[in-house]
């Protein structure tokens, strides 16, 4: 997902924040489609800017747009609203919206205002709704039925993974001074938090010095992005995989964070092509890392605070159920081209109602002007909940921590 700014941020502010991705409503003044550039107004200024060669174009609704960069409805004047990310040193557009607002420039009154939001949207979180209540048809509980705790079929199978984590060489081969590489594999809010998580986890003297942590997560970069397994964002992450002297079969676990941009439509539509889109996603995680074990699922934090298109309420809440859905899957048909899947952190609290078992809450100053990406305190409380599951948990604790003397 993408931090919402006025499209007139310095270049400067952009290369500092080279890892995230911006959502911004403009004016189309004209599309080359055969250049892949487009001429767009917006923040009170012209730009002219790339587009990427596998953006996603998308009508208000959503849905790729018939004809591409070279839709009819992408003629000058049209209000459209734009995800940017800086790619090869460049902001590059990644994905076009039909629909959106344009906002005033810097120096207007109004711009650049926080969103509004609510402090409640009065859904239960999940590890609170019992095996008797329903949200839309569903019931209670990360694994359904009002259960909390793991199913002891998928304890088996996570049991059976989770020995098979050792440090291994660069070829993957068993080395007592080799690594466990821990990945992220999402978008914008998750690299914000699991670059906080890193940052945590490295100086914390109880972690395993054999585990790697390395953010692959990049702005912009959702579910559906990462389901081709061509796309940028793949290179991007072998990159960093590179620079951290970590090698494809030294990935034995990742931490995945759910989430499209732009949903639309009840549970069962867009919820159903972000569990295909996820899906796809780890195929191609296990295509590319042969020893990749486990993957740990999360969903979004509380939505409600944002007022735009980008990801609001319902759809931060209704991503659990995705989650819920591919772990259920896979106990009825446990398919060894993709690897384990299992919960993660669960993060979503109905803004400022405390949930019952930990008090957990997201105040108005735990997330950004926009409402979606958090801020930096919420990027601790994430970080921090990340931290505590890899030490506790009892499946991760066993390679994430020292071991005992």
């Amino acid at each position: 997902m993408y931090l919402r700014l006025i499209f007139a941020i310095t270049i400067s502010v952009i290369t500092a924040s080279h890892s995230l991705g911006f959502e911004v409503g403009g004016l189309i003044r004209k599309v080359d489609a055969e250049k892949r550039i487009a001429s767009v107004f917006a923040g009170g200024r012209e730009r002219t800017v790339k587009v990427s060669a596998d953006a996603e174009i998308l009508d208000e609704n959503g849905k790729p747009l018939q004809g591409g960069l070279s839709a009819k409805e992408l003629s000058k004047g049209t209000i459209v609203t734009l995800t940017v990310q800086r790619i090869d040193n460049a902001p590059t557009i990644v994905v076009i919206q039909i629909g959106g607002q344009v906002r005033p420039a810097s120096n207007s009154p109004g711009a650049d205002q926080p969103s509004v939001g609510k402090p409640s949207v009065g859904f239960k979180p999940l590890t609170e709704m019992s095996a008797d209540d329903r949200y839309k048809g569903e019931d209670g509980g990360l694994y359904g039925g009002g259960q909390n705790e793991i199913p002891e079929t998928l304890r088996k199978f996570a049991s059976e993974e989770n020995s098979r984590i050792k440090p291994v060489d660069k070829d993957g081969r068993p080395d007592t001074d080799g690594k466990i590489a821990l990945v992220s594999i999402s978008m914008s809010n998750a690299t914000q938090e699991f670059s906080r998580f890193k940052q945590l986890a490295d100086a914390d003297p109880q972690k395993s010095t054999n585990v790697a942590i390395v953010d692959c997560a990049q702005g912009g970069q959702t579910m559906a992005r990462w389901a081709n397994p061509k796309a940028d964002c793949w290179v991007e992450a072998d990159r960093r995989l590179e620079r951290a002297e970590v090698s494809h079969p030294q990935v034995q676990i990742a931490w995945v964070k759910i989430a499209n941009a732009g949903p639309s439509g009840d549970l069962a539509e867009h919820g159903k092509q972000l569990q295909r889109d996820t899906q796809s996603v780890l195929v191609n995680l296990k295509d590319r890392f042969p020893n990749l074990r486990i993957v740990y699922l999360g969903s979004r934090i509380y939505g409600g605070w944002g007022d735009g298109k980008l990801n609001p309420e319902p759809y931060a809440y209704e991503g659990a159920f995705v989650v819920r859905w591919l772990i259920k899957d896979q106990l009825e048909n446990r398919d060894a081209a993709t690897p384990l899947v299992l919960w993660g952190p669960y993060f979503w609290a109905d803004g400022l109602t405390p949930r019952k078992d930990d008090g957990l809450v997201w105040m108005r100053s735990d997330l950004a002007n926009d409402g979606t990406h958090p801020s930096d305190s919420g990027r601790q409380k994430v970080a921090e909940q990340l931290l505590a599951f890899f030490k506790t948990d009892e499946f991760t604790k066993v390679w994430f921590l020292k071991p005992l003397d």
